[in-house]
């Protein structure tokens, strides 16, 4: 299963969606065997989630670390979180600035005729304040930050520790060898836990399908199919621009990280693609010291897919109750989406709170997430896979215009250790790929 897990997910999918479809056709909507039986296909993501969960922490901390120690250039650490920040910031700008000409060029929510008395249910919108996003980077405590999975904050205490180890030198040595065997560790626990993943795949395609049946995608096919065709339209364009740094080793990637995109998709969670992320880069080329660093940096500031659905959202709630935004305020709502949303790791729901505080502060109805929250599992599945192209793509050219990009590893091939090489000094210690880095 390990070396052929692309298969297996896909036979998850298709075995997940006949299942749910199958028990969705013969049994009532209020018969209680349904939500039975839903509730237990739910119980295989549910588990896989809470074992992803439980290698996050330990293995972003051990992956920074060992990262950072193995730098063991201060100046090399900026100059690759400035590059990485500036790109975050420009893919975001991308992302929100391309949703925003699609909903308007498409309209997908004037005429609707939606529902807008729909029960909004429980939102916790919890605080989007400048005070709330700078708290929520810094710790108060690593054990509280692990334990939560905060990844934001875990990036922070790593930073100080693989920065610490690299000025007392020889002294640290024994914790960056702890770091990287933990690294390790989490590489082969991961590898068990990811074949699991058909199974939990399975078991979140037959629960939703069961449960809401195929007709909702009909239902609201239209907005459905123009924020997909959004979202591959904004993967055209970050392949692209990938391409112009990578060339054609851009569509290499993409077959590298078929598998996460797969996992993200499926289970609707960035989150459960990380560690194979991590291992998929490995396999690219892509230092372990890179992207132990950029990719939990990503996590949290690099969200392209979400970015892309907040403006796209914004705007259809806004058409479906046929208030007219003028464009200059949809800029300004725009800019207003691009700062709250870089403070929402840890905030439950993050999307659809973004989106509400959003609406709020710009005079529309905020009831009107309840048009999306029937159909949000299935967009949330695209922009999820989005996320994951976003931060691959980051990495990969980052990792690129630093000149540390290693030849290629078979993406089915074995690896017994990531390619961490703990020797300090910027490349040394890296099997540079001659194709792509001259001098």
């Amino acid at each position: 299963m390990g070396r052929r897990l692309t298969l297996y997910i896909l036979v998850g999918m298709v075995l997940g969606i006949l299942v749910g479809w199958a028990l969705h056709a013969t049994l009532a909507a209020d018969d209680p065997r349904l939500l039975q039986w839903s509730d237990y296909f739910r119980l295989l993501p549910d588990v896989f989630l809470k074992l992803i969960k439980m290698i996050i922490a330990p293995l972003v901390f051990a992956t920074i670390v060992t990262g950072i120690s193995g730098m063991g250039d201060s100046a090399a650490l900026g100059r690759i979180g400035g590059k990485a920040l500036g790109w975050f910031i420009s893919a975001s700008l991308i992302s929100l600035g391309l949703g925003l000409v699609l909903v308007n060029l498409f309209k997908p929510g004037v005429g609707a005729g939606l529902d807008t008395g729909a029960d909004l249910g429980k939102l916790d919108v919890g605080e989007l304040t400048l005070r709330h996003f700078i708290l929520e980077i810094f710790p108060s405590s690593a054990v509280d930050a692990m334990a939560e999975n905060n990844i934001l904050q875990i990036l922070v205490f790593s930073l100080f520790v693989g920065v610490g180890l690299t000025a007392i030198g020889e002294r640290g040595a024994i914790i960056v060898k702890v770091s990287e065997a933990l690294s390790e560790l989490m590489l082969q626990v991961t590898d068990y836990v990811m074949r699991f993943a058909p199974f939990a795949v399975f078991g979140a395609l037959a629960s939703v399908i069961a449960t809401r049946g195929l007709g909702i995608i009909v239902t609201y096919g239209v907005l459905v199919s123009e924020f997909y065709f959004a979202m591959l339209l904004l993967w055209l364009l970050l392949f692209l621009i990938g391409g112009i740094f990578l060339r054609g080793r851009i569509v290499t990637l993409f077959r590298y990280i078929r598998e996460p995109l797969l996992l993200s998709f499926s289970t609707a969670s960035s989150e459960a693609s990380l560690p194979k992320l991590f291992e998929q880069l490995d396999r690219f080329g892509v230092p372990r010291r890179i992207s132990g660093f950029i990719l939990p940096l990503g996590y949290s500031f690099n969200l392209d897919g979400s970015m892309i659905y907040m403006s796209f959202a914004s705007i259809f709630i806004a058409q479906a109750y046929g208030i007219h935004v003028p464009i200059g305020t949809q800029i300004l709502m725009l800019l207003t989406l691009m700062v709250s949303s870089k403070g929402i790791a840890g905030v439950p729901r993050a999307s659809l709170v973004v989106i509400a505080a959003t609406l709020t502060q710009f005079g529309l109805p905020v009831e009107g997430i309840a048009l999306l929250l029937g159909i949000d599992t299935f967009l949330d599945m695209g922009r999820s896979a989005t996320n994951v192209v976003g931060n691959a793509v980051a990495t990969a050219v980052i990792t690129r215009s630093e000149g540390m990009l290693q030849p290629l590893v078979d993406p089915e091939e074995e690896m017994p250790r990531a390619p961490t090489h703990s020797s300090s000094e910027g490349r040394r210690g890296l099997n540079i790929d001659p194709e792509q880095y001259e001098g």
